[in-house]
């Protein structure tokens, strides 16, 4: 065998070790980042979850609002990946407790009972505003001591959280807000920053973010602004009024 032959058998050589290498280093980095994903979203291999949104009321049989479905369909992309198994279900129809297999409630807290249910139990430290007998007010949130009034097309706010209860320990995810379109707006914010938030508060840890939708009259559920971290605020319940006064 000549040099030069020897010379392209060495280079061919080394040239399938390398891609092979290669190969087996990205495989390992998104067998890792999957497992990420499926740690932080409570979705092993195979898993159920149940998705929880409201009826469109204007509709005669049961069906999904717009906002709500695209919603989901973010969502279903997320629970595919993990290779989990989701059932679409409205919110006023009896469930099992929560914990025993991950859930994602979608909606507006002073319509959707079990996502009220849920923010009762596990975000005591939030208070939404039911509005007066005229509507005004409805769905202004209170926490951390200050409230967050709806501004329809303008300023809407929603909170997002995921949070852990109950037996089996798989999270709950919130998306509640004061319009469909801040639904749609959080969830965006979930998948889109799931390895962020995911490092930040830890693969099993609990969070609650308030988040602003800007001109969703203009830009729809595009333009999302972190208004704070509220985990603590939200999860301990708010004193009376009259203790922190005289505190």
């Amino acid at each position: 065998m000549d040099d030069t032959l020897l010379l392209l058998t060495v280079a061919a050589v080394a040239l399938v070790v390398g891609l092979a290498a290669g190969w087996a280093v990205q495989s390992a980095a998104v067998r890792r980042r999957l497992a990420r994903e499926r740690s932080f979203f409570g979705l092993p291999e195979g898993s159920e979850c149940v998705l929880v949104t409201h009826r469109d009321s204007s509709s005669a049989q049961w069906s999904i609002p717009r906002h709500d479905a695209l919603a989901l369909l973010g969502l279903a992309a997320v629970i595919e990946n993990c290779g989990a198994h989701p059932e679409v279900a409205p919110h006023d129809t009896g469930l099992q407790g929560f914990g025993a297999r991950t859930e994602f409630c979608v909606g507006d807290p002073t319509a959707h009972r079990r996502l009220a249910a849920h923010m009762a139990s596990l975000l005591p430290g939030v208070a939404v505003h039911p509005g007066d007998e005229s509507g005004a007010g409805r769905g202004t949130f209170a926490v951390g001591g200050s409230s967050y009034r709806v501004e329809p097309g303008a300023v809407e706010y929603v909170l997002l959280a995921r949070l852990t209860a109950g037996e089996g320990g798989r999270p709950v995810f919130l998306a509640a807000g004061q319009r469909p379109v801040t639904h749609r707006a959080a969830v965006r914010h979930l998948v889109r920053n799931r390895a962020r938030l995911a490092r930040k508060h830890g693969a099993d840890g609990q969070f609650c973010l308030l988040l602003k939708v800007v001109n969703s009259q203009a830009y729809g559920p595009d333009v999302v602004e972190l208004v704070a971290d509220v985990t603590k605020a939200a999860t301990v319940p708010a004193e009376p009024k009259g203790h922190r006064a005289a505190a």
